[in-house]
C-alpha cells in the first residue's frame, strides 16, 4: 500500500541520515507530510477546510518584509521555518505539549493569530489549534509538494509559513491546524495586558 511504501521510504532515509546532511533534512520535511496525511486519512470526509484557495505554495523566501530585517531578527531555524518554509522537528519544539493560557502570535510581526483555548493534543507533535482568532488573520494556499495534495497556511500580514490545515480535527470545526512552534510566540495569559493584548483576556474568564 501507499502507507507502508511510505514507510519503507522512511526507513531507508533514516539508514542513511548520518551519510547525508541533506538527506536529513529531507527526511524531517517528508515525516511532517507523512504524519500530516496519516492523520488526515482519517479525517471526516463531511468536513471541508472552508477558504479558498488562492495559489500555489511557493518554498522561497514567502515573506514580505526585507531578507536582511528577517535574518535580523529571528533566530536560524525560525528563519529557516517561516520565510523558507521549512519544517521543524516534532516533539522538539517549543510549544506542541504547552498547556499554559495565552496567545500565540505570529513570529515575525506580533499578529495573534490562535488562542490556548483552542489548542489541543493532535498526537503529532507540533502544535494543533481546532480554529485561528480570526481567518481573516490568514491565507490559504495550495501545497502538491512530496505528492500530496495539501493546504498550507501563511500569516497574511508578514507572509510567514505557518504550517498546514487539515479535516481531521475535533467538533465544533473538525479542522486542525497543524502549526509550527518556530513560526508562532506564545504569549502568557499574565503578559496579555503589558503585551496590549488586553483586549484578549476575556477569552480566559472561567
Amino acid at each position: 500500500t501507499s502507507k507502508e511504501a511510505g514507510f519503507i521510504f522512511m526507513i531507508r532515509f533514516l539508514q542513511e541520515a548520518h551519510e547525508s546532511e541533506t538527506n536529513y533534512c529531507f527526511f524531517l520535511t517528508f515525516l511532517f507530510a507523512y504524519s500530516c496525511t496519516s492523520h488526515s486519512n482519517t479525517s471526516n470526509p463531511t468536513k471541508e477546510v472552508p477558504m479558498a484557495i488562492q495559489k500555489q505554495a511557493d518554498t522561497n523566501n514567502i515573506c514580505v518584509i526585507p531578507d536582511e530585517v528577517l535574518k535580523k531578527n529571528l533566530s536560524p531555524e525560525q528563519y529557516a521555518v517561516a520565510v523558507q518554509g521549512g519544517t521543524e522537528r516534532p516533539f522538539a519544539n517549543a510549544y506542541w505539549n504547552n498547556h499554559e493560557e495565552g496567545i500565540y502570535v505570529d513570529v515575525i510581526d506580533g499578529t495573534p493569530l490562535f488562542s490556548s483555548n483552542s489548542k489541543y493534543d493532535s498526537g503529532t507533535g507540533w502544535p494543533s489549534f481546532w480554529e485561528p482568532l480570526d481567518k481573516n488573520t490568514l491565507e490559504f494556499n495550495e501545497d502538491i509538494s512530496y505528492g500530496m495534495h495539501r493546504v498550507e497556511v501563511r500569516s497574511k500580514s508578514s507572509g510567514a509559513h505557518l504550517g498546514h490545515v487539515f479535516t481531521d480535527g475535533p467538533e465544533p470545526t473538525g479542522l486542525r491546524y497543524c502549526m509550527n512552534s518556530a513560526s508562532l510566540r506564545f504569549i502568557p495569559k499574565a503578559e496579555l495586558e503589558s503585551a496590549g493584548l488586553g483586549r484578549y483576556l476575556s477569552l480566559f474568564d472561567k
